[in-house]
């Protein structure tokens, strides 16, 4: 028996229309539903905190060379 060159699909909808459709829910909750302009407000804002605390942090610590390490079972198991 050969395998199946091509993989089954994981996901209905996928890419551009999966996007559209997932920013036209948010904004039809956030037209029907008052309280979940407060809900998405705070949880931008906290992501937007979140990834400017992570920038930060990346930008003022850069990886160094001696911080990477090359073993590939750090652990020892084998």
């Amino acid at each position: 028996m050969e395998p199946n060159p091509h993989p089954p699909r994981s996901a209905f909808l996928k890419g551009t229309a999966g996007l559209l459709i997932a920013a036209s829910v948010v904004v039809i909750l956030l037209v029907a539903y008052p309280a979940y302009r407060w809900f998405f407000i705070i949880s931008v804002g906290i992501g937007l905190a979140v990834a400017a605390i992570l920038f930060f942090w990346h930008k003022l610590r850069p990886i160094r060379e001696e911080d990477v390490v090359e073993t590939k079972r750090p652990l020892g198991l084998d």
